[in-house]
């Protein structure tokens, strides 16, 4: 089952400039044309293609069985490509790199599932990665997504009573000349600049997602955010494991294609699109061409946990490379499941808490000075 490596990394070497940068792999999958195929349209597609490989159905056939199952024309048209480069005398791995909606990832892949004969197997291991990585996403969607409804609301709740709310209380103050205590003179000051400027902020607002948009391939820029991202208590250590499950899986995947480690390892930092992990596997690869071992080398960055090192040491030591990265990787997506219930299950009440602060305090301020009036009235 020998494949040319040696031809592969040269290709990867002269061309991967002229393919596409690095930083985007795996991050143009949905566009607002919907003009590639998502995760879960991967998903679908190799899945599915693995089913019809193993049923004995040539490949050009079940292309063009797929081809028919698609919903988008622009699907159905990239799908036509291919066959027709097919056709042509081309490779399947060939045709697929033609199109940006298919990655290096996938590409060397299913390169090597044609060298090796295991087409199908690659396939069936490729639908397996997405529908993993889409399982992570959901996940992660599922954990944020509700405590970011409630933080939303709840500052726009803020900011309705410090516009409107308070400037009415305000009136009443200044009309009936009451002292007033430090917390209400500062929550008035706060709702003056809330008021004065909120065009400016609202800009402000605006131009700091567009500076993230422009900006997220930016090296430097992936460096701050993603290294700014792992020291977030507890969100740190659930993104952490989000990407130490694609790393495990990837791994996985290429060792039971019987490639070669270091190889793997350059494949998979190619894929995964967070920066701490391209820089640790970058320093990796380098230990293992200097001869180090894998266990050695994941243990010089703070990244990878003594679990892991310890697993990879034993794969070493008893030659099951495949079957430990393929335990880790059960880990660590049951850690990913785990932490994605806590994460949602915390955040709420926290959120909730840190609402109520501050209403409450904006309550205080405004109803204290209340008080003291009605005492003097009184």
């Amino acid at each position: 089952m020998a494949f040319k490596i040696d031809n592969i990394n040269k290709e990867a070497t002269n061309k991967t400039k002229e393919r596409f940068d690095i930083d985007s792999l795996l991050k143009k999958e949905i566009t607002f044309l919907g003009s590639s195929f998502s995760s879960k349209l991967k998903e679908d597609f190799y899945t599915e293609l693995n089913i019809l490989l193993k049923a004995g159905i040539a490949l050009r056939e079940a292309l063009e069985l797929l081809k028919k199952a698609q919903k988008k024309k622009n699907n159905e048209e990239m799908l036509t490509t291919i066959v027709t480069d097919l056709v042509a005398g081309n490779s399947f791995s060939e045709a697929l790199k033609k199109h940006k909606s298919f990655t290096e990832y996938e590409y060397y892949s299913l390169k090597i599932g044609e060298e090796t004969g295991t087409l199908a197997r690659v396939c069936e291991q490729l639908g397996g990665f997405f529908g993993r990585k889409n399982e992570q996403r959901r996940n992660l969607t599922s954990a944020l997504t509700y405590p970011i409804i409630i933080l939303s609301t709840a500052v726009l709740v803020v900011v309705f009573m410090l516009q409107f709310v308070v400037p009415m209380f305000q009136d009443i103050f200044t009309q009936q000349k009451v002292e007033l205590p430090l917390i209400t003179k500062v929550i008035i000051d706060f709702s003056e600049f809330i008021k004065n400027y909120n065009g400016l902020l609202l800009l402000l607002i605006i131009s700091f997602f567009l500076i993230h948009l422009f900006l997220k391939k930016h090296t430097k820029y992936k460096r701050i955010k993603d290294s700014l991202a792992l020291k977030i208590p507890y969100v740190g250590k659930f993104i952490k494991a989000v990407y130490l499950s694609q790393f495990t899986q990837a791994v996985t995947l290429l060792t039971s294609s019987k490639v070669p480690l270091v190889n793997s390892i350059q494949l998979v930092k190619q894929m995964i699109s967070f920066y701490p992990i391209q820089e640790a596997l970058a320093s990796v690869e380098q230990q293992l061409l200097k001869g180090d071992s894998l266990s050695e080398s994941l243990a010089k960055h703070k990244l990878f946990d003594d679990k892991m090192i310890a697993m990879v040491k034993v794969a070493e030591e008893t030659n099951q490379t495949e079957f430990i990265f393929e335990r880790l990787n059960t880990q660590y997506n049951t850690q990913v499941s785990q932490q994605s219930k806590t994460l949602s299950t915390v955040m709420e009440p926290l959120i909730i808490v840190f609402v109520g602060f501050f209403v409450g305090v904006i309550l205080v301020a405004m109803y204290l000075p209340m008080f003291q009036l009605s005492s003097v009235l009184g």
